[in-house]
């Protein structure tokens, strides 16, 4: 099973991020170019070269999961346009986070472009740690019962469940796959925070979870 990061785990590590970006403390001209973009005020990143422009006209990256690794949603649409543009950008954020696994990339544009705040600097760390154990992701996890609330803030509240008994963990270098037994905590169920920024993305900005929760139980 794989875990994503929390908002408590993000909190942990904003002091160590926040080196990265400043550049262990230069302060010459040149400091700001290895900042890692979208942990500032939730700015999203420019988009990839690759980057096409979607059914919206926004201009959002191209993201492709490592080789063997799925991600199931459902629903994938509600019929809801509001409802559906959370989840769809939602789930980008989670299949962004996956190919920067693959990519060993904890600095990905992708991850930038849909997370900001806490859920940037969460995905940092949660990217960084596979990146120092030298594992990628692979298998299939599939997210269901998700459910889209909207707040009087303009802000959308998002739930869901994630079925992680068929996703593992693989070494980069042997490709060795390290299978885990299905256990009442491969269900995890997930509570997210999204804000539309200013380019009409849903951002994905606070993940909170709970590994067994019996909501998620088959």
């Amino acid at each position: 099973m794989r875990t994503r990061p929390t908002t408590t785990a993000a909190a942990a590590l904003t002091a160590a991020v926040a080196l990265l970006l400043s550049g262990c403390g230069s302060d010459t001209e040149d400091s700001g170019k290895d900042k890692i973009a979208g942990a500032d005020t939730g700015a999203s990143a420019s988009a990839t070269p690759s980057a096409s422009a979607s059914e919206d006209g926004i201009e959002r990256p191209e993201v492709s999961l490592p080789e063997g690794d799925n991600l199931v949603f459902a629903p994938e649409s509600t019929g809801d346009a509001k409802a559906d543009a959370v989840l769809k950008d939602n789930a980008e954020y989670l299949r962004s986070v996956d190919e920067a696994i693959g990519k060993q990339d904890p600095k990905s544009k992708a991850v930038a472009f849909y997370s900001k705040d806490a859920a940037y600097l969460g995905s940092v760390e949660w990217i960084t740690g596979f990146v120092k154990d030298g594992v990628t992701v692979t298998g299939t996890v599939r997210y269901f019962d998700r459910k889209v609330r909207f707040s009087k803030d303009g802000s959308a509240g998002l739930t869901y469940c994630a079925d992680e008994s068929k996703g593992y963990t693989k070494d980069v270098k042997t490709g060795k796959i390290n299978v885990t037994d299905a256990s009442k905590n491969s269900y995890v169920l997930y509570n997210d925070r999204l804000r539309k920024n200013d380019k009409g993305v849903w951002q994905t900005t606070k993940s909170t979870s709970e590994r067994g929760s019996e909501v998620c139980q088959p």
